[in-house]
């Protein structure tokens, strides 16, 4: 790629506003991943009897558990989340770009 397209690419309007919703989604993505994984700690942190109650009478497993593991699946879905929006819309975008930029 020269640096004229370089250029051209760097300078589209159309680039700089998908780099911008690109970057917003990540951020946000990166929040919602950071909340549940931070809010699970905080909460053996800081109330450490709630996530030591067991699930019910004769039971061995606590609720901590549980939790725990909705951390994980939460995380794996929103990155399963954010890989298809990735794949679908920003790659289409970002080639829709870059083959306008080629004209």
């Amino acid at each position: 790629m020269s640096q004229q397209v370089s250029d051209n690419i760097a300078n589209d309007p159309r680039f700089l506003k998908f780099v911008a919703k690109r970057n917003a989604y990540g951020a946000i993505m990166t929040i919602l991943g950071a909340v549940a994984y931070y809010g699970f700690i905080l909460a053996v942190a800081f109330n450490p009897a709630f996530m030591a109650t067991k699930m019910g009478p004769g039971w061995t497993m606590s609720i901590g558990v549980p939790i725990g593991v909705g951390v994980i699946v939460f995380t794996i879905i929103l990155t399963w989340v954010y890989v298809r929006r990735a794949n679908g819309e920003f790659d289409t975008e970002a080639a829709e770009i870059l083959h306008l930029a080629n004209k």
